[in-house]
């Protein structure tokens, strides 16, 4: 690979313009297919074969239109009065309206609903009077006869008149209770001041198309009721994040400070920002232009975003770090480009495959999703690399000596004229007790850091996370005042009935078994409200709309929906079924905690194979993984204390805090594992040469770990600085994402590649470096960093020159990355 990689990296120098004319004409290309295919993104997620998605399917068969998604409209008064009756007609209007748009079922009228209630509250009380009253007419009756000794000619009349009176009191008792169930499921506040319209869609709610939802805000926005203020529910005002804001501009632009820091010159900090925007511009597109076809959620391609800038800032620093130095040693530019892709490139391809690996074995999930998130990611990284060994050979060609700075250059021709000789550096390994306080230090304030995680919750934000200046958050808002928690997050639940022998006695059967259902669901202490809203055409299943007590992301409800599955209220006839979206929610976030463990071993074991292939060792294997492990629980710790606690929250600009994302903690295993093999690499490589170049072990560790850390170093700032830009994000998915990221690779380089793997190393020693003989003479040889290509060539082109290239090679040898 590293011989492929230096003739390939000496083709593209040589040929420079011709390769910055490809991935030109590739930029063109796919900024083409996007204009031509793309569709519409995804603003939710789903997870076929869930409870949830059982349910909706038999909605969908016995209900007609009842597995449509929905949606709210929430009217209030600017002055807090009570709504006018011209306020009423105007919102009864446009509800009116909205429900003869395309894709819209029904947009129920608030205050017709408040009627219909007052007026069965109406007849149950008419009807309890009369009842009453007949059961007194009966007993007169009964006495009557009684007393004149006619009762025993007149008791069969009388038992069936007091029959008829007890079913009908009965019916009477059930329509009471299903009313005061219901109580809690008005549309219209107590006060009179608010109104929630609320609209069905024909559509599944994750298949609603965007312009439904828009022409559906028009008509109440682009029409607005005088004094009053209009907002919409998440379910309605989905708001997709943006690719690329002004907080990501300043991530990018940190970045760039750190290149300019690290490379001395604008026009070798410029190639990598430049290098990088191409790939992540392809990568982005191409994905984009796949969202015609495919359901694609919106933070598919800002993940893809998110990896390709910063891991191709990253890669192409890698290669230009490498062709710096070894320009600075006296090595030829064409030379030293072909080598420089030849060492650090194939170190680049080793570590951008291991990403790639991690983020295609999301699939393995089973998860779609998911899985297309990692695939996209993957397509992502792929260019990334292949951007790194191709356009920045070329770039380099054309820049020259340039990539170095003025002093250098100058520095560069004072040591030509003297030779070439240069002082060494003495290297002292560090104590056993510097390394025991450092390892010490380093798992104590790992375990720290990782303890929130035992308290993860997982979920998807609803409208409380929304930013406070938003539609969605106020709708949330002024539900929960003026109605109930519960309210902003209903649940669809379905029950089966007993039947019977023929339709009649089926539809009295139903009544009685809707009434004993909805107490039983009544009886919880998380239920809020529960309504019968509809039964089967052949009676065989009800459903109900029942309201939490708590939010959709609260516990109590994710308790509540448990339980109802659980519960069977009438023996025979099976558990209920719950569907609605704070269900989904619940279902999806379960099934990617229980594909985690799974995935997470996968990622644990490939990690084992790949290091112990490049260190033929089985200790540092064994300690670079367990430092994954490290940094991935202390980066969910950081996410909990911050997303789920509200800790320091204000200083990212979250103004609200709840669950965490619930595929946060498996979209962070696979990339946050790529990424740490990443600095394991460019560490850990260094340090087994200087080993194998006979230094002795402890020795080795500072001289790998000198080598490597500027390089590791300001990798791992740009890396911060380019998904800390995403922080700041309004989108609490994209915003939890990138400070995950940020945070994860904070605590991977700095505490667990700089800190505390070499110092593992150094108290191991040589057994640091110890591996079975018949597993060395199994494995084979891979020389990630291309030591074999250096020596080849270096030594034929000082052959060439004349000159003796020992000092040369040791010298590049010490500074390995």
């Amino acid at each position: 690979m590293a011989e492929l990689l230096y003739r390939l990296g000496r083709a593209s120098a040589h040929r420079a313009r011709t390769v910055i004319a490809i991935w030109v004409s590739l930029l063109v290309a796919s900024g083409a297919a996007f204009f031509l295919f793309s569709g519409e993104l995804e603003g939710g997620f789903s997870i076929p074969g869930t409870p949830t998605d059982e349910v909706t399917q038999l909605l969908a068969q016995e209900f007609s239109g009842m597995d449509g998604g929905s949606g709210a409209v929430v009217y209030r008064t600017e002055d807090g009065s009570e709504l006018t009756d011209e306020q009423r007609e105007a919102i009864v209007d446009r509800a009116e309206r909205a429900a003869d748009l395309p894709g819209v079922s029904e947009a129920v009228d608030p205050f017709a609903t408040e009627v219909e209630r007052a007026e069965g509250a109406a007849e149950l009380e008419e009807g309890r009077e009369e009842a009453e009253a007949g059961q007194e007419l009966l007993d007169a009756a009964r006495a009557a006869a009684e007393a004149d000794g006619t009762l025993e000619q007149t008791a069969g009349a009388f038992e069936g008149q007091q029959a008829e009176l007890d079913a009908g009191m009965e019916r009477i008792e059930q329509g009471e209770a299903l009313m005061e169930m219901s109580s809690e499921l008005g549309m219209v506040s107590e006060d009179g001041d608010t109104a929630m319209v609320m609209i069905a869609f024909t559509d599944q709610q994750m298949d609603v198309p965007q312009e439904t939802r828009d022409a559906v805000m028009a008509v109440f926005e682009g029409d607005p009721v005088p004094g009053t203020t209009v907002d919409f529910n998440s379910d309605l005002a989905q708001s997709l994040p943006t690719l690329f804001g002004p907080a990501e501009v300043v991530g990018v632009v940190v970045a760039a400070v750190v290149l300019v820091v690290m490379l001395g010159t604008l026009v070798g900090a410029g190639l990598p920002l430049l290098t990088a925007l191409v790939g992540v511009g392809i990568a982005t597109l191409v994905a984009m232009s796949l969202s015609g076809v495919l359901e694609m959620a919106s933070v598919t391609p800002i993940l893809g975003l998110m990896l390709g800038l910063a891991v191709g800032i990253d890669y192409a620093l890698f290669i230009i770090n490498r062709h710096r130095r070894q320009l600075k040693q006296g090595v030829e530019v064409q030379e030293s480009i072909g080598l420089a892709n030849g060492t650090a490139g194939n170190a680049v391809v080793f570590a951008g495959t291991t990403v790639l690996i991690a983020l295609l074995g999301l699939n393995l999930t089973g998860i779609g999703f998911l899985g297309l998130m990692g695939t996209m990611g993957a397509v992502a990284i792929a260019i990334a690399v292949i951007v790194a060994v191709t356009l920045v050979p070329a770039l380099l060609s054309l820049i020259g000596a340039s990539i170095l700075s003025r002093r250098e250059r100058a520095r560069l021709a004072e040591r030509a004229s003297a030779g070439g000789a240069t002082a060494a550096e003495a290297v002292r390994p560090m104590s056993n007790g510097s390394a025991l306080l450092r390892a010490a230090v380093a798992v104590a304030a790992l375990v720290v850091v990782a303890l929130p995680a035992l308290d993860l919750r997982l979920g998807m934000p609803d409208g409380s996370s929304e930013p406070t200046d938003s539609t969605q958050y106020r709708a949330h808002t002024i539900v929960e005042e003026e109605f109930n928690a519960g309210s902003n997050g209903t649940l669809l639940v379905i029950g089966r009935l007993t039947g019977g022998p023929d339709e009649e006695s089926a539809e009295l059967n139903a009544e009685r078994d809707q009434a004993l259902i909805a107490e039983e669901i009544y009886a919880f202490d998380d239920v809020a409200a529960v309504a019968p809203i509809a039964t089967s055409d052949d009676f065989a299943y009800a459903a109900f709309q029942v309201v939490p007590v708590d939010g959709p992301t609260s516990e109590s409800t994710e308790r509540l929906v448990h339980n109802l599955r659980e519960l069977e209220p009438i023996k025979g006839t099976g558990v209920l079924g719950v569907a609605g979206v704070a269900s989904g929610n619940i279902d999806i976030s379960e099934t990617l905690n229980d594909a985690l463990p799974t995935y997470l071993t996968v990622v644990v074991g490939m990690s084992l194979v790949i290091l112990l292939l490049v260190f033929r060792s089985v200790f540092v294997p064994v300690v670079a993984t367990l430092g994954f492990i490290l940094s991935f629980f202390a980066s969910l710790g950081g996410v909990v204390a911050v997303y789920q606690w509200g800790w320091l929250g204000g200083l990212i600009g979250l103004e609200n805090s709840g669950p965490v994302l619930n595929f946060l903690p498996t979209i962070l295993a696979g990339i946050l594992f790529g990424l740490a093999m990443d600095y394991m690499l460019f560490i850990g490589t260094g340090m087994r040469e200087a080993f194998v170049h006979g230094a002795p072990s402890r020795t080795a560790v500072v001289q790998g770990f000198r080598a490597g850390r500027s390089v590791v170093t300001a990798a791992a700032i740009i890396m911060i600085s380019v998904f800390g830009g995403f922080v700041f994000s309004h989108s609490v998915m994209i915003s939890s994402i990138g400070f995950a990221l940020a945070f994860g690779v904070l605590i991977d380089a700095f505490v667990v590649r700089m800190l505390l793997v070499p110092a593992l190393m150094h108290l191991a020693g040589d057994a640091a470096w110890w591996l079975p003989r018949w597993l060395d003479r199994l494995l084979p040889d891979i020389d990630v960093e291309g030591a074999s290509l250096e020596n080849r060539h270096l030594h034929a082109q000082e052959a060439e020159k004349g000159t003796e290239s020992e000092p040369e090679l040791a010298d590049s040898t010490a500074e390995r990355s």
